[in-house]
């Protein structure tokens, strides 16, 4: 296939098989975080807020590094990008041995800082790459099966790693260090190998030209100066900034959560899988659905209105019913992610790559909300820090039911 030319449903299979792969690698490493929060805090004797810079050292690098990943791309192709970003999310990992050796929380926040650049360059590349490569009108059901990947392998993460890290056996405090060791060479390992695969892989450089938008619609995007003279593409990112925040605080949050409520360890540590569950039968309802029976923009709209109604329903209730009530937060956003980027991207044509950068830079929404959540949680309650969700619902279902249709300010 050559660069510009059309993808059909036979060509683009493979390279997308390909990406779920990928997808499963970077689920992996990020929905690990909820374990390593857990367990940082009780290694270290954290608060809640200080454990909750687990996420924001992962996160906050998708701000640092999203318009720089985007010149990367421009030099490098969507290929050869990914497989860039595997080798600094490889290098992000080596650094967990140093640091457990040196007992140093410091170190370890600056390994999760470069897992998560490479992560930007890796998303940066891999997400439009998904939207381009097909018809986009299926864009959502294609990124659908890419979350499916992903919160696969979160489930995978918390059960391998939530019984290594999370057990009530073994060494505690900052003893219990040297747990992380030997899994995450083994990651590291495993990322070098992806790295090289990828690199002399035969996937199809695609171009940000190859949109299947209306050839007068295309020249309108031409005719803009500035990426911020696309109001859908401006308010999608900040959708996607309080989606994130929400998806991080639904699912790394709900394990410290459980435990204030009084859970052990034991129980408290497949938390997140409900989580993750939740979004796994979204996604799947989704990739049934989308787009034969229900618009992707309104099974956003449908999924923010069910989202706040779960919200309301942790805030009011208590014990397991609460957590139940959080981790079908997963359920409700599975349709924000796949919807939210091809309502954004739409008829971005040569602006795509740069509106992919501020796409990923909103992910440091997951950085940033979580830490006010933590100071909500340490300052008020555990349960009514889950309030924070609501404005940050109310904001993505105004961008499902009017924002994304915005052509100007």
């Amino acid at each position: 296939m050559s660069p510009t030319a059309p993808a059909s449903s036979k060509s683009y299979l493979g390279p997308l098989l390909i990406i779920g792969a990928l997808f499963f690698v970077f689920g992996f490493v990020t929905w690990v975080n909820s374990v390593l929060i857990a367990f940082f805090k009780q290694a270290f004797n954290l608060s809640t807020v200080a454990s909750n810079l687990v996420a924001f050292a992962f996160f906050i690098s998708y701000t640092v590094m999203a318009i720089p990943s985007s010149a990367v791309l421009r030099r490098t192709g969507f290929k050869n990008g990914m497989s860039v970003g595997l080798g600094v999310m490889a290098l992000g990992t080596l650094v967990f041995v140093p640091a457990a050796s040196s007992v140093s929380y410091p170190m370890f926040l600056a390994g999760l800082f470069l897992i998560g650049i490479g992560l930007t360059v890796l998303q940066t590349a891999s997400n439009p790459y998904v939207t381009i490569l097909g018809p986009r009108e299926s864009a959502a059901q294609r990124i659908s099966f890419m979350g499916i990947a992903n919160k696969l392998a979160g489930i995978a993460s918390q059960l391998i790693f939530g019984n290594i890290l999370l057990s009530e056996s073994g060494s505690t405090g900052t003893n219990a260090l040297e747990k992380v060791v030997t899994p995450y060479l083994i990651l590291t390992g495993v990322l070098v190998v992806l790295a090289l695969l990828v690199r002399f892989s035969t996937l199809p450089e695609v171009s940000e030209e190859q949109d299947d938008v209306p050839a007068e619609e295309l020249g309108n995007a031409h005719n803009h100066t500035s990426i911020f003279q696309f109001p859908n593409l401006v308010l999608g990112v900040i959708a996607l900034f309080c989606y994130v925040g929400a998806e991080v605080i639904a699912g790394d949050t709900i394990i410290n959560y459980g435990m204030a409520m009084g859970f052990s360890n034991d129980e408290a540590k497949y938390f997140t899988t409900y989580t993750l569950y939740g979004l796994l039968a979204g996604y799947l309802l989704g990739i049934v659905a989308i787009p034969r029976y229900i618009s992707q923009q309104k099974a956003l709209l449908y999924g923010c209105i069910l989202a706040l109604a779960f919200t309301v329903g942790a805030l009011l209730t208590d014990g397991y019913a609460s957590i139940l009530c959080v981790s079908l937060l997963g359920f409700a956003i599975a349709p924000v992610w796949p919807a939210v980027w091809p309502l954004a991207l739409n008829r971005l044509g040569p602006f795509t790559k740069l509106g992919s950068a501020l796409l990923i830079m909103a992910i440091s929404g997951g950085a940033l909300l979580p830490l006010l959540h933590g100071y909500l949680t340490d300052h008020i309650s555990p349960r009514t820090a889950y309030a924070l969700l609501l404005p940050l619902f109310g904001f993505i279902l105004y961008y499902a039911a009017i924002g994304h249709k915005k052509t100007k300010w």
